[in-house]
């Protein structure tokens, strides 16, 4: 989703990743985390142009990454993608900010829930049966982007690799085979590169 001036967002406060045990990369043991990052008490909506260059806020951003048949779908970041920051990179993750448009007055898992699907329906078209689980976080607090943000990342596992992007921000989109993405390893985000290594590695 592009970023607009009246744009609200999902934050949580950092510290209590910081009371919860920050770490750097990807992390496993999302559950445990998202109980408590996501309990209403501890998230607000704040507008995007606000948060974007605050780091005692972590934005709750879905990071789905859809696999299929030994391949992973793949897009480059073009000019339309909301955050100037990682255009032309190439990305695995589908998804976005949790908006407040989409939450109907909630503010803990199902407003994250909702959004997630929201984005996924926006950005793609999936024409195949599937399977999504959440596979972990990503905390990155070495890059300006990561900072400001939390990813939730999900596999999503097609039975076929029947996938179309909507948005133009998604460039040379399309699936490639995971055996071969440690080879071009550097040309993703940091968030792919986590999600390679973790998840992807070997597969």
């Amino acid at each position: 989703m592009s970023a607009t001036s009246n744009e609200r967002v999902l934050v949580v406060p950092a510290a209590e990743l910081d009371r919860l045990g920050r770490f750097q990369g990807f992390h496993a043991e999302a559950d445990r985390y998202l109980a408590v990052l996501l309990r209403p008490e501890n998230t607000s909506f704040r507008p995007r142009s606000e948060v974007e260059d605050d780091p005692s806020l972590k934005q709750i951003i879905a990071y789905v990454v859809i696999r299929s048949r030994g391949a992973v779908f793949r897009y480059t970041r073009g000019g339309s993608r909301g955050e100037a920051r990682l255009r032309r990179l190439m990305s695995l993750g589908v998804g976005g900010h949790v908006d407040e448009a989409d939450a109907d007055g909630r503010r803990g898992f199902e407003a994250y829930d909702a959004a997630m699907r929201r984005e996924l329906a926006e950005e793609v078209e999936i024409r195949s049966p599937g399977v999504l689980t959440l596979a972990g976080l990503i905390n990155d607090d070495a890059t300006p982007v990561g900072k400001v943000h939390l990813g939730v990342v999900h596999l999503y596992d097609l039975d076929e690799p029947a996938v179309s992007p909507r948005e133009r921000g998604l460039a040379d989109a399309g699936f490639t085979p995971i055996a071969g993405l440690a080879a071009d390893r550097e040309r993703f985000e940091t968030w792919s590169r986590f999600c390679i290594d973790a998840l992807l590695s070997g597969r």
